[in-house]
């Protein structure tokens, strides 16, 4: 959070007063960072404090047209007698900011961190103080960082940056279907690849499934990246409209990359890797699927069909299997559109 607050802030100093506020690391420690990355940093000014009356009143004579403070937890007033990242001390400092940003029209980017539950930490009435709320999320085993938005009363929530840490910090990844869609050199079965939307572009991503004989009277259902009950539904829909049934194998469902997928677009796609695997016959290279399925075994169409088309062309696929109502306009160059109505359809298409 602070190496990316530092890059923008530094780029933002260049041609507005910015102010960074630092509350966790020292001014030595924010130096170094910013020299390692090789920022400019000559025309940023920092303070290094933990009091918000202090905070306020420089702020008030620097009059800075952006203000990072990191974080709130470590803030505390005056007439608050408890510590430092108590629940009263973050609600009382998070309250004072957010007047003095209004009264004095300045942005300021507040730093917080999560619980272990990925919830912010500290009270929930914070989430309803602030203006927008981005959460930035990564594992340890990847370079790559996600920034998403929560809450955002000026403009969309659901808008994702996807970014690299590098040497010399946070990297905007300018293609992310990219890094989701590295995929084996050998076919595999069980594997197809989607697209997804998010935010204000489609996102191609591969979801993978495994189905094997159970072991166990109750075979399993396992979705990772993707909702549950969900699966538990398409599977009941498959049986019944796809005459396939798979309630004595074991079914495991995975999008690859640690994407999360919400929304329905992705059930035709997921069906499609469950009969791969369960038939053992790997999916052409070159399709791309997306559609919702109905209980009644209908593909339904889904928003913003035309762009996810124009997304996969993009990145070299042939072919793609959608709903009739998401049939392109005009024949895409360079691929084949099979629009189908029903579950039945899509599997003989397949």
């Amino acid at each position: 959070k602070s190496t990316l607050l530092l890059q923008t802030l530094c780029k933002l100093a260049e041609s507005v007063p910015a102010l960074y506020i630092t509350g966790e690391e020292s001014l030595q420690q924010v130096a170094m960072r910013a020299k390692r990355l090789e920022l400019k940093a000559d025309k940023l000014q920092l303070l290094s404090e933990t009091q918000l009356e202090s905070i306020l009143a420089q702020a008030a004579r620097q009059k800075p047209a952006v203000m990072v403070v990191d974080s709130v937890q470590v803030l505390h007033m005056e007439g608050v007698s408890s510590a430092p990242g108590s629940v009263s001390q973050v609600r009382e400092c998070a309250a004072a900011l957010t007047r003095f940003a209004k009264q004095t029209n300045t942005i300021v980017l507040l730093v917080g961190h999560v619980t272990k539950e990925g919830s912010l930490a500290g009270p929930k009435v914070l989430e309803h103080m602030i203006d927008c709320s981005i959460m930035l999320e990564g594992s340890s085993d990847t370079r790559f960082r996600t920034l998403r938005g929560h809450k955002n009363r000026f403009g969309a929530v659901n808008e994702l940056g996807v970014f690299a840490m590098t040497e010399l910090g946070l990297k905007e990844v300018k293609n992310p279907s990219a890094i989701f869609l590295n995929r084996q050199a050998e076919p595999a079965s069980g594997s197809v690849v989607m697209v997804v939307w998010e935010g204000t572009r489609p996102l191609l991503v591969e979801i993978q499934a495994l189905v094997d004989a159970s072991a166990v009277g109750h075979p399993r259902r396992v979705a990772v990246g993707l909702e549950q009950n969900r699966l538990a539904m398409l599977l009941a829909v498959l049986h019944r409209h796809g005459s396939l049934q798979v309630g004595d194998q074991d079914v495991f469902v995975n999008v690859v990359g640690g994407v999360k997928v919400l929304e329905t677009s992705a059930d035709l796609a997921l069906l499609f890797a469950i009969v791969s695997s369960f038939r053992d016959r790997p999916l052409p290279e070159d399709l791309v699927v997306f559609g919702e399925v109905g209980l009644s075994g209908e593909i339904r169409p889904v928003p913003s069909g035309q762009e996810r088309l124009q997304e996969a062309v993009k990145h070299g696929f042939k072919r793609a299997i959608v709903p009739t109502a998401n049939r392109p306009r005009k024949a895409l160059e360079g691929m084949t559109v099979v629009a189908v109505d029903n579950l039945a359809q899509a599997l003989e298409a397949l």
